[in-house]
């Protein structure tokens, strides 16, 4: 399968699974309301930073080892070791201190917070085995139906009037039903790991670590920041908002998953040059979706938060911040999968505790003074700074070129999108929208969405020739 194929089967997986959950978040704000999407956000980025270290970079390195292609199933067993070993550690901490989780989240959620970790670490483990045998088109589909799966289950608890501890009880089922399938499709057999293969693990891992944090304080040190400071409904807002803007990260994200594995091979075998175009080609379409949305973000914005209720258009101001923010992060994480992959966790450890560092002192400085939006501006800089610091090192590693042309018509296409998108809406609210607000959003979205695509394949040579060269078929006028 071709990367570029493969980047498309992980893209339609997410975008299918993302619209899964957006539907079931809809549904949860407005059955239950924002306090309680705020609890349910407290708790997860909770989980989060405790399933940080239960992995330790142990994940990041399975995916480095197994993608060398040598003793890949000693690699995998003696990975699930170290991380099934850790997770005691922290199940038996969460039970120690139930208390004052229970009173930091503001509702009974410690002994979910253990079932939560183990799904957590045990999906991380299977997806990692599935992405160190190149299988990334696999592991999307798998992540698909854990989002269908938990989104079915989680609906039908809340149905069933079990509100928070359905939730999260959805939520971890569907990531252990997909875990053990993943495993299950691999074919894994456990082997006798050796003394050297913990070593290499450890080797990596020792400094991949701190990825798995900067990836984690990026997602959710805001809402444990806000978590002391604000209100749970102002917490529920933002975190659908955070929603939002993860949908736009898709493209990036399947960038980076996809061409890890491949930068790591190529670089295993000294081949610099196809090292530097995998990384061009990164950082050519990274802000693909990114880069429209910010626009599109500014423009749509409130119509878009009206649909999950009123209270929630409170967060439009927020929801521009962030997105620009994910911008800034979305090229700072190709040029650190770039350094992981070159196998310099170390330079890469260096860039992530600056942004790990400068992102807490932010969020705790910003939030008590500014207020939630806070949260958001110590996002955008501290992602703003990553940047800098990642770029810097990566040009020391890799001879590559930055694709400043390219990014241009990227922002051309989204102007003139963002035009077409003004004047609809413009059109829509004079004529039509009073009372449909989903579908005028809907409409609105395809409309600047279709704008933007058809821009962007008349002004730019390489985005034609990137759909050409991946569609299953012909397309004579894109070709042409």
């Amino acid at each position: 399968m071709r990367l570029g194929q493969t980047s498309i089967v992980y893209l339609v997986s997410k975008v299918v699974g993302s619209l899964l959950g957006f539907v079931a978040t809809v549904y949860f704000a407005r059955l239950l309301g924002e306090e309680v999407l705020g609890y349910y956000s407290i708790t997860l980025a909770l989980v989060a930073w405790l399933a940080i270290a239960g992995k330790i970079g142990i994940t990041g390195a399975i995916v480095k080892r197994v993608s060398e292609g040598e003793e890949r199933a000693s690699y995998i067993t003696a990975g699930g070791l170290m991380m099934g070993g850790v997770f005691v550690v922290i199940a038996l901490a969460t039970l120690a201190f139930r208390g004052a989780i229970d009173r930091y989240v503001g509702a009974p959620v410690a002994v979910f917070v253990v079932l939560l970790v183990f799904a957590e670490l045990l999906r991380s483990f299977a997806f990692s085995s599935l992405q160190g045998h190149h299988l990334v088109h696999v592991y999307a589909l798998l992540a698909t139906v854990k989002m269908g799966l938990r989104s079915l289950a989680q609906i039908g608890l809340v149905v069933a009037g079990w509100a928070l501890s359905g939730m999260l009880v959805g939520y971890a089922a569907g990531a252990i039903v997909v875990g053990i399938a993943s495993l299950w499709i691999l074919g894994f057999r456990p082997a006798m790991p050796r003394r050297e293969h913990f070593g290499r693990l450890v080797e990596f891992a020792k400094f991949s670590w701190l990825g798995n944090m900067r990836a984690k304080t990026f997602d959710s040190v805001d809402i444990i920041v806000l978590g002391f400071f604000v209100p749970a409904g102002l917490v529920g807002i933002y975190s659908v908002v955070w929603s939002i803007t993860q949908f736009l990260n898709i493209f990036g994200s399947a960038i980076s998953t996809t061409l890890f594995p491949e930068i790591s091979k190529e670089a295993a075998e000294d081949n610099s040059r196809a090292v530097s175009n995998l990384v061009e080609n990164a950082l050519a379409y990274a802000g693909l979706l990114l880069i429209p949305g910010l626009i599109g973000g500014g423009l749509l914005g409130d119509r878009l938060l009206l649909i999950y209720g009123e209270g929630f258009v409170e967060g439009t101001s927020v929801l521009v911040i962030l997105v620009a923010a994910l911008l800034a992060y979305t090229y700072t994480m190709q040029l650190l999968n770039t350094l992981g992959a070159v196998d310099r966790p170390d330079l890469a450890f260096r860039a992530n505790a600056v942004f790990i560092v400068s992102n807490l002192l932010l969020n705790f400085a910003l939030v008590p003074t500014v207020g939630w939006v806070g949260a958001a501006v110590a996002t955008f800089l501290s992602a703003t700074v990553g940047l800098s610091l990642s770029f810097r090192y990566a040009r020391t590693l890799v001879d590559f070129a930055v694709p400043y042309a390219e990014i241009g018509r990227q922002w051309i296409a989204a102007a003139a999108m963002g035009g077409v998108v003004y004047a609809a809406r413009g059109v829509g609210e004079t004529y039509w929208i009073a009372d449909y607000n989903a579908p005028f959003v809907v409409s609105l979205v395809g409309v600047g969405a279709g704008a933007y695509i058809c821009v962007l394949l008349v002004i730019s040579t390489r985005f034609r020739t990137t759909v050409t060269d991946n569609l299953p078929f012909d397309v004579p006028v894109v070709g042409g």
